[in-house]
Order: C-alpha cells, then structure tokens, then sequence
C-alpha cells in the first residue's frame, strides 16, 4: 500500500475550524494560535491542493464551492479519528476496586486519595467500606487495607503501619462502675467490641496480665467508629486501634484508664496474589507503602 499524501494535521484542524465560524480569529482564538498562524496555515494547505478554499471578502471570509466540499470530509474524517481516539483512551482506563476498614478509610485514606489521583489519572477508584475479607478472595475487590497481625490465609499483606491497642472509655463512665484503678476492674464494666474479631480484648488482657478470655454477648458493632461513639456516649470500654481513637481523647470525649498498649497488629494493604500481575494494582499498593511511610516518617520527625 502507498503512503497517504496527506496535508498536515494542524492545517486540516485549522480548516475546519475557520470554515466552521467563517472567521480566522475565531479559528485562531479556538485553536490558541494567533491570527497570522492560522492564515499561514490555509495559504499553504491551498497552495498543496491547488485551489482556493476560502473567498476573502473585504474582512469576511466564505467558503468557495471546493471549500464546502472539502469540509464534509474533512470533518468526516476529524470526528472519525476523534472518536477512535476516545475508544483507545477508554480502554486504556482501569477501575480499581478499593475495600477500607471503616474507620481508617474515613480518618485517613480519603484524605490523601488525590495524590494518588493526580499521579494517576487513567485509574478510576472505587471505595467501599467493608470489613470483611471475603469481598477480596471473590475478587469482588481488588484490595483492601486492613487492621490485624497480619496473617490472611490465601492473601497478600504488606504492613503499612504499626498500631497500639487503646481500652477507652467516656471520662464519666469510670465513677458510674465504681471506679477502674486496676484492669482487674473491667470484670464489673461493659466490653464493647467489634463483631468480625479484628480487635480481640484476649490480646490486651494479656498485656494487662490478665488471664481472662475473648469476652461473649454484651455490645457488638461492625463500624469502629460506631463503637467509639459508644463508649464515648457511656455506653462501657471500648477497645480500638489508637490511630482512631486520638482525635476522642484530644476532644476529651474519651479517656483511657490504664496506660496498657500493646503493639502486636497493625494496618496492612491486603491483594489476592493474583493481582501483582496488574500494575494498576501495584501502582496502588506501592503508592499505599510510601504514603503511609512517608507518614510515619513525618511523625517520628516532630
């Protein structure tokens, strides 16, 4: 096959566009080039074809009977090279599907989501608060950042940071139970805790040397968050990682009675292993990694 003889591409936008207003300066104003750019440009696409596309008339402009003939073509074959254009940039999108641990999705993800953004814009994100990992192990999801030790059978986890565990409680509810002096003193208070497990009282009693076991029945919430709320409301001891609960304690809303934090968990960005063999997975995850170290870097330096 030959090659096309073809006028530049810039000539034929310029075309198009002065034919389509019957103005140069129109043109030119659209195409953010000046007014002599775009005559220079039409003289010399005239000059290729060798006829007059445009009749200029004192300051107005028409199209000649070649002129309008050629436009239907060219703008035929501009709205086909446009369109085919938007069919590749549209495949060439991702949607990334995103499962948060409520709380640390609120309080801290969401807030640096558009820097992800802006170093990636062909990502499309989806976020979905969840606590559950089977939405990742159906591949419902494509990752999620949770809060535990670690250990997902059948996953992925990479550690984004380490984690203290708080018992918390609302400053009042102390005087109400009789007093909390010593961890002991919660065999008479209300455990609150989270319903799939992730924070279990067992490893805090263990802290506390107390050779207690996971509690049973009582207040049970799917949203840490909402747990929070409880306790800060009255409701009993709350346990929480203490990323989420700082800005209760700041506010005095919440109060911690024993100075017991154990660090054995964390929050971890989890994927299937199948999903390294997507880079805009992994460009999510690495992003993920250096956000939060670059955070924990930041703490440690004030």
């Amino acid at each position: 096959m030959a090659a096309f003889r073809l006028p530049p591409l810039h000539a034929l936008a310029a075309f198009e566009a002065a034919a389509r207003h019957l103005s140069f300066q129109k043109a030119a104003d659209e195409l953010c080039v000046t007014q002599s750019a775009i005559s220079h440009r039409l003289r010399q696409l005239e000059d290729d074809l060798g006829v007059k596309l445009f009749l200029r008339i004192s300051r107005n402009v028409a199209l000649t009977p070649q002129g309008e003939a050629y436009l239907i073509a060219v703008r035929k074959a501009l709205v086909d090279i446009e369109v085919a254009t938007r069919g590749i940039a549209r495949a060439a999108r991702h949607t990334l599907r995103v499962s948060v641990a409520p709380g640390i999705g609120a309080k801290w993800l969401v807030t640096r989501l558009a820097d992800f953004q802006r170093a990636h814009p062909e990502t499309d994100l989806i976020l979905s608060a969840s606590m559950h990992l089977a939405d990742i192990k159906s591949g419902e999801m494509d990752v999620g950042v949770r809060y535990g030790n670690g250990h997902w059978p059948g996953l992925l986890a990479l550690k984004l940071s380490d984690e203290v565990l708080m018992a918390v409680c609302a400053p009042a509810y102390p005087a109400g139970i009789g007093g909390l002096s010593q961890p002991a003193d919660l065999a008479r208070a209300q455990l609150l805790r989270l319903r799939h497990g992730s924070l279990p009282w067992k490893t805090w009693f263990e802290a506390a040397g107390l050779d207690w076991p996971e509690p049973t029945g009582g207040m049970q919430f799917d949203d840490p968050v909402m747990l929070l709320e409880a306790a800060a409301a009255g409701n009993g001891v709350a346990l929480s990682a203490g990323k989420l609960v700082e800005p209760y304690i700041a506010a005095g809303t919440l109060m911690q009675p024993f100075a017991i934090t154990p660090r054995d968990r964390g929050y971890h960005v989890v994927l299937a292993p199948e999903s390294r063999e997507k880079p805009w997975v992994m460009a999510f995850v690495d992003w993920l990694v250096q956000t939060a170290r670059q955070d924990a870097q930041g703490a440690r330096a004030t």
